[in-house]
């Protein structure tokens, strides 16, 4: 292997999923040089795209969230922001219905499954005005606290599912809450007509108008001297190339990042907290096509007493282009049973496809299933459970964590991700000032 000589490099961004985007995209616009590396052939990580049979299919996140942090880093940075709308964007299958929630919001959802379902509702209340459980009480024990009732357990369970891929017994009430009660999350969404790939190039772009990123290569190393990343070693196109860049931002995640520069380098509080908290959940992504669609959504359905099916999303209703003509498709979500740690891979892929027939009339008839996906392990559907995430900051002087992993407590999706690299850019800015030349 030859050594190639480096470029100029102010940033290095490790990963090119959404945080390392946003937080690349950024520090180039700032007039940071940076680098982003990426070890597979596309940007975009959880939150991209690929072609199979024809059908743009996602490698993981699939509701892109406007109006918020994400959109504002587009904006800044001068990318397009194309995302369609469904309207309405969320609706919940209960008992063979499809219920518009609308206007109703928790009372109508409630209401509408028990009749007594008034001290939930004083419990939601309760929350919403900043009475929050404990850390230690999980969302099912909270919930059993007020009701019994089947279908709001069900119900409660896949939204945990849907959102964090975790089960309802894995998730704290206390970050639940928060997330759903308190900051009124996941309510503007959309799908992207060039697949998610598409949205996330447009970030690219911008990295590269002061920057580069280099696919198929890897960080093998991060050297640390005097309490701050000095150098980094990168594998590149069968070369070692040397970076010593200024800041370092990782989109690795916190145990890989610390695994580049060895354990001795961080401090006996980071490493028990990254040891006892970073736990990575799990889902299972089923694509599918069909001649029609499967159910009629226009955006994402969330199922209500099911096994392990939490929600599904009807692409080509708002997005034709990503079927070929003729098609329409779909993306399943399951969970797993447990979500974190390991679990009978075979048993709860056939339990979401029970799932899937149980809820959509004549589904081996009229679905063609394209691919299955587990996500889990170093492909993880998350790498930490809700209200776990690390700090951005590490021991390290000069080095952030960014995406899943380390985002503000209780938040989710894309989103999440796009504040972690805000925030990170934002002290990074602070610490080191302008970028010199």
């Amino acid at each position: 292997m030859t050594t190639a000589a480096p470029p100029p490099c102010d940033a290095l961004v490790i990963g090119a999923g959404a945080g390392g985007l946003c937080a690349a995209a950024r520090l180039a616009h700032l007039g940071y040089r940076t680098v982003v590396v990426e070890g597979r052939d596309r940007v975009g990580g959880r939150a991209s795209s690929v072609e199979e049979e024809g059908f743009t299919v996602n490698t993981g996140a699939v509701a892109i969230e406007y109006g918020g942090v994400l959109e504002e880093t587009f904006r800044t940075v001068g990318a397009p922001f194309d995302i369609r709308i469904p309207e309405p964007a969320t609706l919940f299958r209960i008992k063979g219905r499809t219920v518009d929630l609308t206007g109703g919001g928790w009372g109508k959802l409630i209401d509408g499954v028990t009749k007594k379902g008034a001290g939930l509702l004083s419990g939601l209340g309760a929350a919403r005005g900043g009475d929050l459980p404990d850390e230690e009480l999980t969302v099912k024990a909270w919930l059993a606290g007020y009701t019994r009732n089947k279908t709001i357990h069900a119900l409660f369970r896949n939204l945990c599912a849907a959102i964090f891929a975790v089960n309802a017994d894995e998730m704290p009430a206390r970050a639940f809450l928060t997330y759903f009660i308190q900051k009124g999350a996941f309510r503007r969404f959309g799908f992207s007509p060039t697949g998610t790939l598409g949205l996330m190039q447009g970030l690219a772009g911008a990295v590269e108008k002061n920057g580069e990123i280099w696919l198929r290569s890897s960080v093998t190393a991060l050297a640390v001297d005097g309490g701050r990343v000095s150098a980094a070693t990168v594998c590149r196109g069968g070369e070692t190339v040397e970076l010593r860049p200024s800041i370092v931002i990782s989109n690795a995640g916190p145990a890989a990042t610390v695994a580049l520069c060895g354990r001795e380098h961080f401090d006996a509080a980071y490493l028990a907290r990254l040891d006892r908290d970073l736990k990575a959940t799990a889902n299972i992504v089923v694509n599918v096509a069909s001649r029609e669609p499967l159910l009629d959504i226009p955006g994402i359905v969330t199922f209500g007493i099911t096994r392990r099916l939490c929600n599904l999303a009807n692409l080509t209703a708002t997005c034709p282009e990503l079927a070929p003509d003729g098609w329409h498709l779909a993306v399943a979500y399951g969970v797993p049973v447990p979500a974190v740690g390991d679990f009978d891979e075979e048993a709860e892929i056939a339990a979401t496809l029970d799932d899937l027939r149980h809820e959509i009339r004549d589904f081996d008839r009229r679905a063609r299933i394209l691919s299955i996906r587990v996500m889990k392990g170093d492909w993880p559907a998350q790498r930490s459970v809700a209200g776990l995430d690390l700090p951005r900051e590490t021991t390290l002087d000069n080095l952030w964590n960014v995406g899943d992993g380390v985002r503000e407590y209780a938040n989710g999706g894309v989103q999440a991700c796009a504040e972690s690299a805000k925030l990170a850019v934002e002290q990074a800015v602070a610490r080191f000032g302008a970028p010199v030349g």
